[in-house]
């Protein structure tokens, strides 16, 4: 089995994410896709693209659901509930179980900055750490015959032929509502730490000890539209109606 590393620097690069802000358009889904494909590894394939019953190899992936935040905050008349977008992909977990229960040494974690990957070459699609993996956040390449995940996109942030703004996730440079974010999560200082602390962000099934190192912004709460915003009483006839509202009221009339 392959160990953790013991000599670790205190940087964990890894993402936040706004739950409050993400619309769940898929844009970051595309754009690790494509990076992925064509720049990592081999390609990310998919299985009969086009029939019935299609499969294929995402790294990253947006789960929606209609949830009831804390407290029953309505949103103007819909009732409490609220649709929250949430997008998952590996967490580059502290204590990752999908890197001790490798037996080829294949999945491991970097010493230097936190983030865990798959060596392809060592890889014998085994699937343990698919199974060990309690965010479900492995897949396997069914064309490659080995296990895929996030990689942070380290061929980019390590890239320096980038453009500084370019050397960070795909999916970070791509989201149209800046809903991800990417920094050190072992500095306290940095950007993301300080947004995590503001926030309350927070960690992804804690009860599982893996200390993810990607965190979770939650949505913050709504305002009844009620309360700032004057009802407009609807009209109880249309008496007086002149032009296109007269013409459209006696043409109703008629049906």
């Amino acid at each position: 089995m392959t160990s953790l590393p013991q000599n670790r620097t205190s940087k964990k690069l890894g993402l936040v994410i706004d739950l409050d802000v993400c619309v769940g358009c898929h844009a970051c889904v595309i754009s690790c896709k494509e990076w992925n494909t064509g720049g990592y590894g081999s390609a990310l394939s998919d299985q009969n693209a086009y029939g019935a019953d299609v499969s294929g190899t995402f790294l990253n992936r947006i789960h929606s659901f209609e949830v009831v935040p804390e407290g029953g905050q309505i949103i103007g008349e819909a009732g409490d509930a609220r649709i929250v977008h949430f997008p998952k992909s590996c967490l580059h977990c502290e204590d990752a179980p999908c890197v001790t229960v490798c037996p080829t040494g294949a999945s491991y974690k970097r010493s230097e900055d936190g983030i865990v990957l798959v060596d392809e070459d060592k890889c014998i699609g085994c699937g343990l750490c698919a199974w060990s993996c309690a965010y479900g956040a492995r897949e396997m390449d069914l064309a490659a015959g080995v296990m895929k995940k996030c990689t942070l996109c380290v061929d980019r942030v390590y890239n320096e032929t980038l453009e500084q703004e370019d050397r960070v996730p795909s999916c970070v440079r791509t989201c149209p509502v800046n809903a991800r974010h990417f920094g050190d999560l072992g500095d306290p200082l940095s950007e993301v730490s300080l947004m995590v602390a503001e926030r309350g962000g927070f960690d992804l099934m804690p009860e599982q000890n893996t200390r993810p190192t990607n965190k979770y912004l939650p949505p913050r709460p709504r305002t009844a539209l009620s309360s700032v915003a004057p009802m407009i009483p609807l009209a109880e006839n249309t008496d007086g109606a002149r032009g296109f509202f007269s013409w459209l009221d006696k043409t109703l009339d008629k049906l």
